[in-house]
């Protein structure tokens, strides 16, 4: 641990306890049989439904954009099965953090794991594409144990603690976290020949994105991921998990873009946003829709939330 980090045992405080608390209850709901924890998140995700307010108009406004052949009784049920899916994140967040690591290769399925090994054997560095699904977390670890140590890049949260909480669960599964912001430290990575696990789905800031189309909507998608391969004379190797019907899990890594990065950002991440759009159709109420994903767009194009704000 860097010495700029309070080990998360230095947390002590009162109002640290309900979620050390919360904690102590997950580790124990990790415990039970696979299929009896899941069924205690979809419960927690009903609840969460219940008296979730702005968030399921957020979720439900989402959607709509998305996917507007669904009827209005078809988007409140796909609606209630992403907070379902939300609450099962929380079991899954546990799993990922405390399971072992033979207990989660019994319930996953990796799909393609050799488009990573063969990218790494070329001596180039790999960014490891991903996206924000619910099952982000047993994923790390099932590919953790597969291919060589990777570095992470994880998102610093307001609070210390939730930061710190955050990112030694991340180190679970990588062998290093680098703050989303370190561009410097991830070329480094990448440059040293190793894989970057990347998700920048999440980026809503106008500096450094641009306007691209997702389910025909336009959103905000930064354009690093391009800047990184260039700078990193790296690879890029996309992944995305799913959970099945069945309660286990896929894996899934798709080929090494190739001709990238180009001459163009935004041709280039339009790629990464193509292959997350089929993904998310494969499975729309694991994705995470509950940020407001639409939003910072430039003057001229519609808030597509301003409804929702002004009904509070």
């Amino acid at each position: 641990m860097s010495g700029d980090r309070k080990p998360l045992s230095s947390y002590r405080a009162p109002r640290y306890w309900p979620i050390w608390f919360a904690m102590g209850l997950l580790r124990l709901v990790c415990l039970l049989p696979h299929r009896l924890a899941l069924a205690i998140g979809r419960t927690l995700g009903r609840l969460a439904h219940a008296i979730g307010g702005s968030r399921v108009a957020i979720v439900r406004r989402n959607l709509e954009l998305c996917f507007p052949e669904l009827s209005a009784s078809e988007l409140d049920d796909l609606t209630r099965e992403h907070f379902k899916a939300l609450g099962m994140s929380i079991i899954e967040m546990g799993l990922g953090r405390w399971a072992s690591i033979r207990h989660l290769k019994s319930i996953t399925r990796l799909i393609g794991v050799e488009h990573l090994l063969d990218a790494l054997a070329t001596g180039r560095g790999v960014i490891l594409l991903a996206a924000h699904f619910t099952t982000l977390e047993i994923s790390g670890r099932v590919l953790a144990d597969a291919v060589p140590p990777f570095d992470a890049v994880f998102r610093k949260n307001r609070s210390e603690f939730m930061t710190e909480l955050q990112r030694s669960g991340r180190e679970v599964s990588a062998d290093n976290t680098i703050e989303k912001r370190d561009i410097k430290k991830m070329v480094r990575s990448l440059r040293n020949n190793r894989a970057v696990w990347y998700a920048p789905d999440q980026s809503y800031n106008r500096k450094g994105s641009e306007v691209i189309e997702f389910f025909g909507v336009p959103s905000m998608h930064t354009t690093a991921t391009s800047t990184l391969a260039r700078l990193g004379d790296a690879l890029v190797v996309p992944f995305f998990p799913r959970r099945l019907e069945d309660s286990t899990y896929e894996l899934i890594l798709l080929p090494v873009f190739d001709a990238f990065p180009s001459d163009d950002p935004v041709t280039d991440t339009k790629r990464y946003v193509d292959i997350l759009e089929d993904h998310v159709r494969s499975c729309p109420e694991q994705y995470f829709w509950i940020h407001r994903k639409f939003k910072d767009l430039p003057d001229g194009y519609p808030d597509y939330y301003a409804d929702l704000d002004a009904s509070k």
